[in-house]
């Protein structure tokens, strides 16, 4: 076919969506990697005077107009999160029962903070929740509201370090009931980031599904977390840790009197933006 074009084409980088401004008749240049502008450091930095701190948020009890039930098992969870982030090296900040705005505003503190001689933050979430939203003591919270605080942008001591949100709270209603299967046995020197990057969320549940915790023992995403950091985080990249914990995860199976309840599965979901791979220091 012939080509109708109207003349000489320059190259433009475009997004996948509608137009929201013309570039016609302007002379912009092609995008370009940078990687001959980067220093080629696979690793994050762990080698800061502090790895950092780790806020946990442990959510049990309700205000009765939410209609959410006491989360028993959580307490078991947050004692097992800050035993283990204890022992990696982080500075623990616990934090029970907290509303909404309380929420935002730890987090929002904690955001303002120096964190130029830390290597890292860690925010464990313990409650309710629905796709996008965690439940404070009052009510439902824009997680992103939350997470968008730590911005590259907005926090600038963090910017360029890795920001881990590990999330444990339902993403929706829907109910996994399995099938069967076979199977076989230095900084970089470049001048700007992405103001997302360098963040990863570790939920205990894909998109739109019950996430499932033992009143006695705890979830099955926390103690499966904690079970493979303490052992595998001196030897194996986040990443891998974390793929151990999909595989723990999916081996469990509910057990309840609700029929409907009853035999169900979980797997958890890994978004990362992270841009370095992630090494406990050994």
């Amino acid at each position: 076919m012939a080509d109708t074009g109207d003349g000489p084409h320059v190259e433009e980088d475009l997004t996948d969506a509608k137009s929201i401004s013309s570039s016609k008749g302007k002379n912009l240049p092609a995008s370009k990697s940078v990687d001959s502008e980067i220093l080629q450091d696979s690793r994050y930095r762990m080698d800061y005077p502090e790895m950092g701190e780790c806020v946990i948020i442990n959510n049990k009890n309700f205000h009765k107009h939410t209609g959410m039930s006491p989360r028993s098992g959580t307490d078991v969870d947050a004692a097992r999160v800050r035993g283990v982030f204890r022992t990696l090296g982080y500075k623990i900040k616990i934090n029970n029962d907290l509303s909404c705005e309380d929420i935002f505003n730890l987090l929002q503190n904690v955001s303002e903070e120096d964190h130029s001689k830390r290597s890292s933050f860690v925010c464990v979430l313990l409650s309710h929740g629905d796709e996008g939203l965690i439940y404070g003591t009052d009510g439902p919270l824009e997680l992103k509201a939350l997470t968008s605080l730590f911005r590259g942008d907005r926090c600038k001591s963090l910017a360029g370090k890795p920001k881990l949100f590990f999330i444990q709270a339902c993403r929706g209603t829907e109910l996994d009931s399995g099938i069967e299967a076979d199977s076989a046995s230095e900084e970089t020197v470049c001048q700007k980031i992405p103001v997302e990057a360098d963040f990863l969320y570790a939920y205990s549940t894909a998109p739109g599904y019950y996430s499932w915790r033992n009143s006695a023992e705890g979830s099955w995403f926390i103690q499966s977390l904690c079970k493979m950091l303490e052992k595998h985080a001196r030897e194996l990249e986040l990443m891998q840790i974390l793929t151990r914990v999909n595989r723990r995860v999916a081996e469990y199976e509910s057990c309840s009197t609700r029929q409907d309840f009853n035999a169900k599965k979980q797997i958890p979901c890994i978004v990362s933006m992270l841009t370095k791979e992630f090494h406990f220091p050994s």
